[in-house]
């Protein structure tokens, strides 16, 4: 039988004792019931049951390259001198490489705690920046790593245009990128089979305001709403300063001001980074119930900026959480680098705790959940927003016999993985849609996609 049982979960309504979970073929929770007598010959988790973390935001081709630009390689280091060294390792990622990277990257999500994966794909022609034979070709690729990896997935195929704000042309390194409107349309309906046979939702991702001009913004969007009322749409949103003043400069109007006052902004929407927002973006863009994409650790990286999470939400803001660059792979770590990012920027403690959890780690888990499951358009029936009937089964199932986290009572062991562990070593196992792929830690396939990707990265490396 398709049943598990815990002594304490994670749910929507926060925490519960002995709690009996069901699922039926498809994956889908058809019962909760907390306070339940132990079941004979049900299954007993190792430890509490934690809802799965969707990541929002990830550039897959971008883990192989991770570690590499951790150098000055001029008296000002940026964010704008880091991009220039990622478009040379972009150049050279091939169908095949992209496949062996992202299928261990899935992997390496599934190991630390994510079950399903918003992946923002921009590298989409070959290497001269002609398209393949077939169009799909690099896509196909990740749909294929996520099944094989047992992830779910949100495809977000990026469209890009120009270099700057004004429609600059493109640079000849942004070559591989660039599509009309209407061959991306075009891709969406080539690929929305391939999708729908692996229950992968497919979305659109305007690069960002710098990379899409208004008409293709408002053609682009309209376009997708005929093919797929419901997808979630992304883009990058005032990450970098000198992007907001750049759009200032062309248009009069920060980016997310811009967007707000141009585009059909709702619930579908995510907005990535949102770093750089005044008081009165933050009240507009909560009002507009799109989700904020926080990735703490490439922000960090990358020297963005830090985002104001409490005024977010004072109005009423959803978020999540995402990887982005995957300079790090774990999602308790992206909690607590959120959280210490609002500490050190306030010197306060316990910033994100909130008035229904008091305990910061459950209550950023159950909102990054909550965002997560919005911004990858997974929800009912057979979503991703938590343990729940009608939702996906996919949960994480720590170590209640793991050194941090022996003894405590359940919010005080998850206190413990995010902000007192290794932050992967305390995770027993990972469900997915009812089946479990990672047991004791470990993914089933992590040493052939570990070797296959060492293989993949050396090649690119040596080519870039």
């Amino acid at each position: 039988m398709n049943q598990i049982f815990a002594a304490d979960a994670l749910l929507p309504t926060g925490w519960a004792r002995n709690v009996l979970v069901a699922w039926d073929g498809a994956g889908r929770i058809t019962q909760v019931t907390p306070d339940a007598v132990t079941p004979a010959g049900v299954a007993t988790a190792a430890g509490p049951l934690l809802p799965g973390m969707p990541n929002l935001h990830s550039h897959a081709f971008q883990r192989a390259f991770a570690g590499l630009t951790e150098y000055r390689g001029q008296a000002h280091d940026s964010f704008w001198s880091w991009r220039n060294l990622m478009y040379r390792f972009a150049q050279r990622t091939t169908p095949e490489s992209l496949e062996a990277i992202a299928t261990w990257l899935y992997i390496e999500m599934l190991e630390a705690g994510y079950t399903s994966v918003c992946e923002f794909h921009y590298v989409h022609h070959d290497t001269d920046g002609r398209p393949y034979a077939d169009d799909a070709t690099l896509s196909l690729a990740l749909l294929r790593a996520a099944q094989t990896a047992g992830m779910g997935i949100t495809l977000l195929p990026v469209l890009y245009q120009t270099s700057g704000f004004g429609a600059k042309p493109p640079r000849a390194d942004q070559a591989r990128f660039i599509r009309s409107t209407d061959n991306m349309l075009s891709l969406l309906e080539r690929l929305t089979p391939a999708a729908q046979a692996q229950a992968a939702v497919l979305g659109l991702a305007p690069h960002s305001l710098r990379a899409v001009p208004p008409d293709s913004l408002h053609a682009a969007v309209q376009g997708l709403a005929a093919l797929h009322p419901q997808a979630p749409i992304h883009i990058h949103i005032a990450e970098q300063t000198q992007e907001v003043e750049d759009c200032i400069a062309w248009s009069g109007q920060r980016p997310v001001q811009w967007l707000l006052n141009h585009a059909p902004v709702d619930a579908r929407w995510c907005l990535v980074h949102a770093t750089h927002m005044t008081a009165d973006e933050y009240a507009g863009a909560a009002r507009t119930g799109a989700v904020a994409g926080i990735c703490p650790t490439t922000e960090a990286n990358l020297g963005d900026g830090v985002f104001d999470m409490p005024l977010w939400l004072q109005h009423g803001g959803r978020w999540g959480v995402g990887s982005d660059s995957h300079a790090c792979v774990n999602a308790a770590e992206e909690l607590l680098m959120l959280e210490y990012g609002q500490r050190l920027a306030r010197r306060q403690r316990n910033v994100l705790a909130s008035d229904a959890q008091a305990e910061v780690a459950t209550a950023m888990t159950l909102q990054a959940v909550q965002g997560g499951a919005q911004a990858a358009g997974r929800l009912p029936p057979g979503g991703t927003a938590g343990i729940a009937v009608g939702q996906a089964a996919d949960w994480v199932v720590l170590d209640a016999q793991h050194l941090a986290l022996q003894g405590l009572p359940a919010p005080a062991m998850l206190s413990a993985h995010v902000f007192a562990s290794h932050r992967t070593s305390a995770i027993d196992s990972v469900w997915v849609g009812g089946q479990r792929r990672v047991a004791q830690g470990r993914h089933a396939l992590h040493d052939a996609a570990a070797a296959a990707f060492v293989a993949a990265r050396s090649t690119t490396v040596a080519a870039a």
